[in-house]
């Protein structure tokens, strides 16, 4: 699933390429992939509207539409947004196409139909757990000193706290195993175990991995691209994910893979005892 540094690529590119645009016609394939509100309604509350902004919460997408909708986009598994000219075909998983007034489509590619679509105005309740999203790690108010009250509050598996999108917005498996070997953390600790100078290394590499994989455009194993179709790279900076049975690049011990919390983890044992 895209995480935050795969989202926040997608939406700089939207940013850039869409604001102000019409949307002319909305063509709808798959009508599973729209959460809410019911078909015509969707079509009807974005015909003839322009795209004034385009934000990130978490892992969603954020399509400020007319002043007064937000269209909210959640990729999920396999799901991608791609901007493509209107005379190019689409192909059988391009299920959502969003027919702009400069000739192309922002088309919405989802093979697995995981993906989730909402139009809404204050209603943001109808979009599943988004009012209940914790800080964004990379905003400027996101500091040491709230991390540390947040981590001394709670008492979990630390691994699958970073992953509680109510506790933190947009980490997934990929950043949270980077950002525990970066700071010398095993990922089978409790939270309430680690000490002043751990939580403030883990602060630092959250906000590091997450920064470092935005600047490489994000993480391409199988489905993610961005709007241009393109792969990230930042999977060959990788230090510990997808790197089992390989040498850690610090001591040279092998990297594991266990299930933790019910989520495959990759660690180093030697580095995060």
């Amino acid at each position: 699933m895209p995480e935050l540094p795969e989202v926040e690529t997608i939406v700089r590119g939207l940013r850039e390429l869409i604001t102000d645009r019409i949307i002319e016609e909305v063509v709808v394939r798959e009508e599973r992939l729209l959460a809410f509100p019911s078909v015509e309604k969707f079509k009807k509350g974005l015909r003839k509207k322009i795209i004034n902004g385009v934000e990130r919460r978490g892992k969603y997408i954020l399509l400020r539409v007319d002043e007064t909708k937000t269209l909210i986009i959640h990729l999920r598994m396999t799901g991608r947004l791609l901007l493509k000219p209107r005379e190019m075909k689409y192909d059988k998983h391009t299920h959502i196409i969003f027919e702009l007034d400069n000739d192309l489509d922002l088309r919405f590619h989802n093979i697995r139909k995981f993906g989730r679509i909402y139009l809404v105005e204050n209603n943001y309740e109808a979009v599943g757990g988004f009012n209940k999203l914790g800080p964004e790690p990379l905003a400027d108010d996101f500091t040491y000193e709230l991390f540390r009250e947040m981590i001394n509050s709670r008492k979990s598996n630390i691994k699958a706290l970073l992953l509680d999108q109510s506790f933190l917005a947009g980490l997934g498996n990929i950043y949270t195993d980077e950002a525990l070997f970066h700071a010398h953390i095993s990922p089978e600790r409790s939270s309430n175990s680690l000490e002043e100078k751990e939580i403030r290394a883990l602060y630092n590499s959250i906000r590091k991995v997450l920064q470092e994989g935005i600047e490489s455009g994000g993480t391409s194993f199988s489905d993610y691209r961005n709007v241009d179709d393109k792969k990230g790279n930042y999977q060959n900076h990788l230090c510990v994910y997808q790197k089992e049975g390989k040498e850690c690049i610090n001591c040279g011990a092998e990297i594991i893979k266990k299930k933790i919390t019910g989520r495959g983890t990759h660690y180093c044992p030697q580095c995060q005892k």
